[in-house]
């Protein structure tokens, strides 16, 4: 969010200013934001505005956050396709990137409507005080992210007068501070839902589990171990979640939203009378890219290609599990392996591809409603997903590792190697993590935050922008030089920390740009 300007904005339109009596007349349909919020049903409608925020992020976190890893090329069908999401892939951008500036943005949104429920809603009622805990469960992941990714963003705890527009940067202990406040007040609330049992699909609103998973995962990054392994082995005591046991290639199918293993997703309803409801730009963004493709009857016939795999996650999924591992052949597929199933690039085509292409996110036809956006083939009807249990026993093993659980942290990686059919491990290493987790997540938004926080960014993406992909029809892949210099492209040790968007920078003169974006 723009901080001294779009609040200004928002405050402006909310606030009910008058100059002159004469013309204070009241507008017939208008409501008055400070007499709002005063019932259980007022205060509904300003969470589920929250609700609908994070639901918006799902296109520029899903897009922007897997870019900057070492999973996936930009992909698309010919250089330049999208440029701003080879930037972000090769790290040749500014302060001016529009996905970063898209993610800074949208969290900051979601954060100024928390503080909006914070800021009106009362405590006079049971319903009020859930909204209120859900506010803050939101707003502490909103900075989670922020933190994790940009370090010391603005703090911003409510909605700020005109004189409080430009906002220096947080320090690392408020900020932190903050995220710890919020969760911990809000599962102490004892109003945060929990599911009836790991089955019960009718709990869509966050839960008090996944406050304890967000919680832990802070807790972890800050190197807070002991009191990171506490949290997360609550969640998983709980019992109210576990692994899902169908085929893995339907984990996180369109045909499989909130199942057991689903922490919490953005709820989104297949409704003919509501088709913008249904619009998810990501996901044709990332199916294969079909006008250079020939696909098989059951596969959307709308996609552009992005976000293709590199051969190194092939390759630690072959050195983990084998050729034939079960999650490596129910995540991706080789192009021989597609064509087999009745897929191919077109003869005289090709697509920026190193020959593998994700499975477990196709886009099958019958996620494309038949009305709306769906007609056109550019919309699907899937949830994003924000956390699943596998994430919450991978965290939990770490944070056990590290705090000299080795007994319970071997337990719980080797709970989630046991659903992908490889033999358990005993005393693990946070290599051993390093590895399930890149295999068990890859393209859930998870890696970039993890490889900066493990200290490897810069050694696996060095040479990202060095040069690109071209799959032909008959599986043969040729590497085209982008004849960059070296010391244009590839991480470096500036990347750390994002640079905070120059908007925001030039509107707001409190704010210390990070080291090596000045």
């Amino acid at each position: 969010m723009k901080i001294k300007y779009i609040l200004a904005c928002a405050v402006a339109a909310l606030s009910a200013i008058s100059c002159n009596s004469l013309l204070d007349i009241p507008q017939h349909g208008v409501l008055n934001y400070d007499d709002y919020y005063q019932t259980d049903e007022e205060a509904e409608t300003g969470v589920n505005a929250i609700y609908l925020q994070m639901r918006g992020l799902d296109y520029n976190c899903l897009m922007g956050k897997n870019m900057l890893t070492d999973d996936f090329w930009a992909g698309g069908g010919v250089r330049n396709d999208n440029a701003e999401l080879e930037q972000l892939n090769e790290f040749t951008f500014g302060i001016d990137q529009s996905f970063l500036q898209g993610m800074f943005t949208g969290y900051y949104q979601l954060i100024y409507k928390c503080n909006v429920v914070l800021g009106h809603v009362g405590t006079d009622s049971d319903i009020k005080n859930r909204c209120r805990a859900e506010a803050k469960v939101f707003r502490a992941w909103a900075y989670f992210e922020l933190i994790s990714m940009w370090g010391n963003p603005p703090l911003v705890d409510h909605e700020l007068t005109p004189s409080e527009y430009s906002r220096p940067n947080g320090t690392t202990e408020e900020l932190w501070g903050l995220v710890e406040k919020d969760l911990n007040e809000a599962i102490e609330s004892g109003l945060l839902p929990e599911k009836a049992n790991a089955d019960d699909q009718s709990v869509w609103r966050v839960t008090k589990q996944f406050a304890q998973a967000v919680l832990g995962k802070a807790y972890l990054w800050q190197g807070k171990y002991p009191e990171a392994a506490e949290v997360l082995d609550e969640v998983i005591s709980s019992g109210l979640y576990k692994l899902y046991t169908g085929p893995y290639e339907d984990i996180i199918a369109f045909d499989n939203k909130m199942n057991c293993e689903s922490l919490f997703e953005s709820v989104r309803v297949d409704d003919a009378n509501n088709p913008f409801d249904n619009f998810s730009f990501s996901k044709v963004m990332i199916h294969w890219r079909t006008d250079r493709m020939n696909v098989s009857a059951d596969m959307a016939t709308t996609g552009w290609g992005f976000l293709s795999p590199r051969k190194s996650l092939y390759e630690d999924f072959v050195a983990e599990e084998g050729e034939d591992g079960y999650r490596l052949n129910n995540t991706l597929k080789t192009y021989p392996q597609i064509v087999e199933l009745g897929n191919s690039v077109k003869v005289g085509n090709s697509i920026i591809n190193e020959g593998y292409f994700m499975w477990k996110w196709r886009v099958q036809k019958a996620e494309i409603p038949t009305y709306g956006m769906g007609a056109a083939g550019m919309a699907a009807i899937d949830n994003p997903r924000w956390m699943r249990y596998a994430e919450v026993l991978l965290l939990a093993s770490e944070a056990n590792l590290m705090a000299g659980n080795q007994g319970k942290a071997d337990e719980y990686l080797n709970q989630v190697r046991e659903r992908a059919q490889l033999a358990p491990k005993s005393g693990i290493t946070l290599e051993d993590i390093q590895i399930e987790k890149r295999l068990e997540l890859c393209g859930e938004g998870t890696r970039f935050q993890d490889m900066i926080r493990w200290g490897i960014a810069e050694e696996r993406m060095k040479d990202q922008g060095k040069n690109y992909p071209m799959l032909d029809s008959n599986g043969s892949v040729s590497y085209v030089e982008t004849g960059a210099d070296p010391s244009s492209y590839g991480f470096k040790s500036k990347h750390n920390l994002l640079p905070y968007p120059g908007v925001e920078i030039r509107l707001n003169s409190n704010i210390t740009q990070n080291p090596g974006w000045e």
